[in-house]
């Protein structure tokens, strides 16, 4: 799942906004996400979902350690530590749930699946934050889970129940975003990041005990370790992107990921999605694409105002 969520929202450019680099930042750590994916997936079979989370948390973690090493210790001050702390945990429990389903689904199709998770946003920005949605963004809501339903097929014998972990993944990812949004006035990226990381990795430490399995092939050791280092390299590429870049310019390419879990499955599981899944695939990216342009418009009429 990507990992950044934060709002984006316009701002006006400055002298140190470097959009073009922003761009190229932001592909290399959807990149290295995808990779952290893959990798996830390979060790499905040998490992259980909650181990491999803890793996891919470390990473985020050691990213975290750097990260605060670099800004200071001063990021791990929140107005709302509580709700940062149960957004640390939505985290937790949505990657789970993604590691589940890619279990059994291709990586493709997860990652597409994923992506409904704007429009999930839409709806629950307009019930929790009461966020205007006119006709249009509601349209578009509609045509990406059309979109979902061409990926999955339920009732023509491509649906595979597992999907269900996945869309469930989405979900938390999505509320985890209206979490980022309650918590934008309050705390910084940096501060949402480091919770959310330390949580993650606490709690999923508390699960070790239980499903703990000792990797016998010394393989299955250098996998981890990639998979923990791609998943912090891949964070602190995309802080680093939301840094110095306009985030409504960088936003678009978080859909870069279902070119590389497409790159991934096929070089990694021999998996190519069929026609199908390729037009699911399209109608969401673009329905995602022109709901992050109506929020980029929103946020010019607020700033406006």
């Amino acid at each position: 799942m990507p990992v950044p969520s934060a709002p984006f929202r316009s701002a006006p450019p400055s002298p140190r906004v470097d959009n073009l680099r922003g761009i190229v930042l932001m592909l290399l750590g959807f990149f290295f996400f995808a990779a952290c994916d893959a990798q996830a997936k390979f060790l499905t079979d040998t490992m259980h979902p909650v181990q491999i989370v803890w793996f891919r948390m470390m990473g985020l973690f050691l990213g975290v350690v750097v990260f605060l090493g670099m800004k200071g210790l001063h990021h791990l001050r929140s107005a709302k530590p509580l709700l940062q702390i149960g957004r640390g945990v939505t985290a937790t429990l949505s990657a789970i749930c993604f590691i589940i389903g890619v279990s059994f689904v291709p990586l493709a199709d997860a990652v597409a699946v994923t992506f409904i998770a704007p429009f999930l946003v839409t709806i629950l920005g307009a019930l929790f934050l009461r966020e205007p949605v006119g006709p249009r963004r509601w349209i578009a809501v509609a045509v990406g889970f059309v979109g979902m339903l061409i990926v999955i097929r339920p009732g023509m014998g491509v649906f595979h129940p597992a999907i269900l972990f996945i869309i469930v993944a989405a979900f938390m990812f999505a509320f985890r975003q209206i979490m980022s949004r309650w918590l934008s006035g309050a705390d910084g990226i940096g501060t949402t990041v480091a919770y959310t990381s330390i949580t993650a990795t606490v709690l999923s430490t508390t699960m070790m005990p239980f499903v703990w399995v000792w990797p016998e092939d010394p393989s299955l050791w250098l996998i981890a370790a990639g998979l923990a280092a791609t998943a912090g390299l891949g964070e602190l590429l995309v802080i680093r992107a939301l840094a110095i870049a306009q985030a409504v310019v960088v936003a678009p390419m978080q859909y870069s990921m279902i070119l590389w879990g497409t790159f991934y499955g096929y070089m990694v599981f021999a998996d190519l999605p069929d026609q199908w899944t390729l037009v699911g695939c399209t109608i969401i990216v673009a329905s995602g694409l022109y709901t992050l342009h109506r929020e980029r418009l929103a946020a010019k009429r607020a700033n406006a105002g």
